[in-house]
């Protein structure tokens, strides 16, 4: 009877921190490669790119586009009770109410509206990373707290709170990016401290820290950086949500200004009482505001999918 043979398991070595670190570096820019190929291929991401590209160029290059200032009347002895002056070779898309040429108010209107939304997205997106940073790297009461606080944030609708915002604040776009920025808070921290969390479970952290290093190092270092590709997608869709309520609070009349001033919630509502005249006064702020949303929440909706691994094509 032959003796059993017998198998020598090889003994694993203890793991390189510093390895798996690198490696876990080159994934994240390999992420980042694969995500801005399939951005590439998604028709509706070159879709959403174009339009919030054109959105911006329009919006920067107003003095340029725009024949007339925002304060401009060049047509206002024409405007009469019961008529005002459609489209001619001075003013493609006609004239409103006050006599304001309506093809450079919708130019001017596209660099407020950006200028509120970017502003108002910055506002909550450094408040949001704040909140939600602090909350995914104590834990404990600190993140109950906290949480406690966006849960409060968030049983108030977005709209109701915003405008609750903007009338305490007072009448001026600033309020308007005020009121639009505290709203969106809650979402950036709900997002941020849950990314956090999930990541604090992956192996490179544990890596991280059997080197020795310090929580704020390991947090700053490693898990804040891996955390915030959903936020920046957030950041996109919320930028169309901004335009939007930015649109709605002037058209309550939240956004100070005079009448005439150029902005597209301003001009909707200057609309109203010229329907059965002009709807044209109407249609083309409306289709600004829905074009831009748009292009905002396809290109969003398209880097989210990008970036997400669940969500790829085999």
């Amino acid at each position: 009877m032959s003796a059993p043979e017998v198998y020598e398991v090889p003994q694993q070595g203890p793991v390189d921190a510093g390895a798996a670190l690198a490696e876990d570096r080159r994934a994240g820019e390999a992420l980042w490669r694969v995500a801005l190929r399939r951005l590439v291929r998604n028709p509706a991401a070159i879709l959403g790119a174009l339009v919030v590209v054109a959105f911006v160029l329009v919006a920067l290059l107003a003095p340029v586009i725009a024949p007339f200032g925002p304060g401009e009347l060049p047509g206002r002895a024409d405007v009469r009770p019961t008529f005002i002056p459609g489209p001619s070779a001075d003013h493609p898309l006609g004239i409103d109410r006050y006599g304001a040429d309506l093809f450079s108010q919708l130019v001017w209107g596209a660099r407020a509206s950006l200028l509120i939304g970017v502003l108002a997205t910055l506002l909550g997106l450094a408040g949001g990373m704040l909140l939600g940073l602090v909350a995914g790297t104590f834990g404990g009461w600190v993140d109950s707290a906290a949480m406690r606080l966006v849960d409060l944030m968030l049983a108030v609708p977005s709209l109701l709170l915003a405008v609750s915002i903007a009338a305490v604040a007072g009448q001026s776009p600033s309020s308007v990016v005020l009121a639009i920025g505290v709203v969106q808070v809650p979402v950036f921290a709900r997002l941020l401290r849950g990314s956090m969390l999930a990541q604090k479970g992956q192996d490179y952290v544990l890596a991280a820290r059997s080197l020795g290093l310090s929580r704020r190092t390991v947090t700053m270092s490693h898990v804040l950086p891996n955390s915030v590709s959903p936020v920046i997608v957030q950041a996109t869709l919320l930028l169309a949500t901004a335009v939007i309520e930015a649109a709605a609070l002037s058209f309550l009349g939240l956004g100070g200004g005079s009448p005439t001033t150029a902005e597209w919630g301003r001009m909707l509502v200057a609309a109203q009482n010229e329907l059965e005249i002009a709807p044209r006064l109407a249609l083309w702020p409306g289709i600004c505001i829905s074009v831009t949303a748009l292009g905002f929440t396809l290109f969003g909706e398209a880097l989210r999918e990008a970036l997400d691994p669940r969500s790829r094509r085999r």
